[in-house]
């Protein structure tokens, strides 16, 4: 039985939402779940490897692969929030979260999300002293400031999360409890909610949204525009450091165009399938994109993952012909 919808005048906050995911006329579930399912073991079995790699092969202790580390922890955590909920649903005749439900899945998207924004800037911002000024960076860039970066990207995801999450708990809803997506998301709480201040309630969300978002992007396009104007001034010289930057102003540009798209267009009633792909694209193919993108373009990487798949085969083979090595 769904839950019963509310109606106009109560003011309240109800205990259960209803998810409707993708219209009737839209689902191919089979085809779907084995394509989240594939799409989640990739992006989990992906950011593991890098985890994986950065810990234990030496080459790979640095700055830029220190927060590589972070990276790919988070998109297993962003993906986390989202694709095991939607997997669920597939298979559950009634598609429902509790409202406390809903509020910590939104808590924790826009976290993790939040805080990879300003991973992503403080990966910039290395690049940027690595380039522009290579003979302070080992003094600039230590552990500590390295462990600051993160602490702050962390926190500042945290906090921002923490604002918006409440701010949305204290919506009150009259309209509906039926959200027309696959997931708990502010902008589609807005549209259900009935309060006299919507406007000012939607504008002070966004508002911390876009403080997070829109200052880690802005650090990102004056640490590149310095980094670029160093790479044309100096010539040949520092090209092949600025090939470090490729892998990173792809993922830049995948997860703040996907994000931007389908946090700023507007929504419709018309378009709900196109809201759900983009949703799909941000929160579920970009953490999947992440460590393929790295593992093609980065030479170090690549030259990781052979030398583990060589030390593997090799203790395999070690083991299979019964030799001991002293």
């Amino acid at each position: 039985m769904s839950p019963e919808p509310l109606h106009q005048g109560n003011l309240s906050s109800p205990t259960m939402f209803l998810l409707l995911g993708f219209s009737s006329a839209y689902r191919a579930w089979v085809t779907l779940c084995l394509c989240f399912s594939l799409i989640y073991l990739v992006t989990v079995l992906g950011n593991l490897l890098i985890l994986t790699l950065v810990w234990l092969d030496t080459h790979l202790h640095s700055p830029m692969y220190f927060f590589l580390g972070h990276l790919s922890f988070l998109d297993i955590c962003y993906s986390s929030v989202t694709l095991p909920k939607i997997l669920r649903d597939a298979f559950s005749p009634q598609k429902t979260i509790s409202f406390v439900g809903c509020i910590t899945q939104i808590y924790f998207f826009l976290c993790f999300g939040g805080s990879e924004c300003m991973l992503l800037a403080a990966m910039a911002y290395d690049r940027y002293l690595a380039i522009c000024h290579p003979l302070h960076y080992p003094a600039l860039m230590n552990r500590k400031m390295c462990r600051c970066l993160v602490a702050v990207s962390w926190l500042s995801g945290s906090i921002s999360s923490l604002i918006q999450a409440f701010l949305t708990s204290r919506l009150p809803f009259c309209r509906s409890n039926r959200i027309d997506h696959l997931f708990c998301e502010i902008p589609f709480l807005l549209k259900v909610s009935c309060s006299p201040n919507a406007p000012l309630n939607k504008a002070a969300l966004y508002v911390f949204a876009g403080t997070i978002a829109m200052g880690s992007f802005l650090l990102t396009v004056v640490s590149y525009v310095h980094i670029i104007g160093t790479v044309l001034r100096r010539g040949a010289g520092t090209h092949r450091a600025f090939t470090t930057c490729t892998s990173h102003l792809i993922v830049v540009s995948l997860f703040f165009s996907t994000g931007a798209v389908a946090y700023l267009a507007p929504h419709s009633s018309d378009s709900t399938e196109t809201d759900e792909v983009l949703a799909l694209l941000y929160a579920v193919v970009t953490p999947m994109l992440n460590p393929i993108i790295y593992s093609l373009r980065n030479s170090e990487v690549k030259g990781a993952i052979r030398k583990a798949l060589c030390t593997g085969v090799s203790r395999v083979c070690t083991k299979g012909l019964g030799i001991t090595v002293e």
